[in-house]
C-alpha cells in the first residue's frame, strides 16, 4: 500500500488521535493532505474541532471533580497553575478564548478554569468558540502551505510527503527540546545542591 492509500484509508483515525496530544502539527498536516486530495478540509475542521473540544471538556470536569487533590500530584502543572490564575484574574474571557494557542498550557488551563467560578456552560460556549477558530486556523495553514508550494514549485509529484516530513520532523525536534529542558528542570531539583538549600 502507497504512502498516498494510507492517508486516504487512515488519515481522519491519525488526526482524530493527533488532537488528544495537543496536535497542531497532526491538524496542519490534514489540511496539507487536503490540499492534495487525500482528505476533505470540512471533515478535517470538523474532526479537529470535535476532538479538542472533547479533550478541554474532559480536562475542564476534571478539574472541577478532582481539582487540588488531583494538581498536588503533578508538579509542572502547579507551576504552570500560577500563571493561569493570574491570566483568569485578568483577562477571563480571554483567557478561555485562546489557551489553546498558547504552548504548553492547552491542558493545564481548562483544568484551572474547572476549577474557577466560570460556569459549565460558559466554558462550553467560550470552549467551542475556541476549539472551532484553532481548527480552522490549523487545517488552513496547512492547507495554505500545500497550495503555495503548488504554485511555486509546480505540481510535483511527493512534494506534499517531503513537506509533511519536514513539518513533522521540525515539531519533533521542537518537542524533544522541551522535553530535555524539562528533564534537565526537575535534575537540577533534585540535585543535592538545591536541596541543601532548601533546608
Amino acid at each position: 500500500m502507497s504512502i498516498e492509500q494510507l492517508i486516504v484509508t487512515h488519515g481522519y483515525w491519525v488526526l482524530a488521535l493527533g488532537v488528544l496530544m495537543e496536535g497542531e502539527t497532526v491538524v496542519v498536516l490534514a489540511g496539507l493532505a487536503a490540499q492534495n486530495g487525500y482528505l476533505k478540509l470540512s471533515w478535517v475542521i470538523l474532526i479537529a474541532f470535535l476532538g479538542t473540544l472533547a479533550v478541554d471538556q474532559f480536562f475542564f470536569h476534571l478539574g472541577r471533580r478532582k481539582g487540588k487533590a488531583f494538581l498536588k500530584k503533578r508538579k509542572s502543572w502547579m507551576e504552570k497553575s500560577g500563571r493561569v490564575l493570574q491570566l483568569l484574574a485578568r483577562h477571563r474571557y480571554a483567557a478561555g478564548l485562546g489557551f489553546r494557542f498558547i504552548y504548553g498550557m492547552r491542558t493545564v488551563t481548562p483544568f484551572i478554569i474547572g476549577m474557577s467560578p466560570i460556569g459549565s456552560l460558559q466554558f462550553l460556549l467560550l470552549n467551542a468558540l475556541s476549539g472551532a477558530l484553532w481548527a480552522t486556523c490549523f487545517s488552513l495553514i496547512g492547507y495554505g502551505l500545500g497550495s503555495a508550494a503548488q504554485s511555486v514549485l509546480g505540481k510535483i509529484r511527493g512534494l506534499e510527503i517531503g513537506l509533511a516530513v519536514a513539518i513533522a520532523a521540525a515539531a519533533l525536534a521542537i518537542w524533544s527540546v522541551g522535553w530535555w529542558r524539562e528533564q534537565r528542570r526537575k535534575m537540577a531539583k533534585k540535585s543535592p545542591a538545591s536541596q541543601k538549600r532548601s533546608t
